[in-house]
């Protein structure tokens, strides 16, 4: 109906009215990806940030998981070794070490930093 309308004697004025929200739609397409490449360039910058933060205290925890077992059982080696109760140092302390890991992650990962 409104197409109608147009035909009878609105034409030029249907003609501004698009023209407008033509010269509008572009601007607003213009700001868009000028707002989306500003966002792009700083966003990227902070994702990388925070990926290598993420990266760097994941390796940080695993390590000192590692550390607190391969201590144990260096610890348990060396009982066995001194005392002659081979596997059982190894063993305990084994499961000392791993207890101990456990235990430093959890307080690293849940420290304020």
């Amino acid at each position: 109906m409104s197409d109608g309308a147009r035909d009878n004697g609105d034409g030029g004025n249907a003609h501004t009215d698009e023209a407008a929200l033509s010269a509008r739609l572009k601007r607003l397409s213009e700001r868009l990806a000028r707002d989306q490449a500003g966002r792009t360039s700083d966003g990227a910058g902070e994702d990388r940030a925070a990926t290598a933060s993420g990266y760097a205290r994941g390796l940080r925890l695993s390590s000192e998981l590692v550390a607190g077992v391969v201590v144990g059982a260096g610890l348990g080696l060396l009982v066995d070794h001194w005392l002659g109760i081979a596997p059982w140092g190894l063993i305990v302390f084994l499961l000392l070490g791993f207890a101990a890991g456990v235990l430093n992650v959890a307080r690293s990962a849940y420290a304020k930093d």
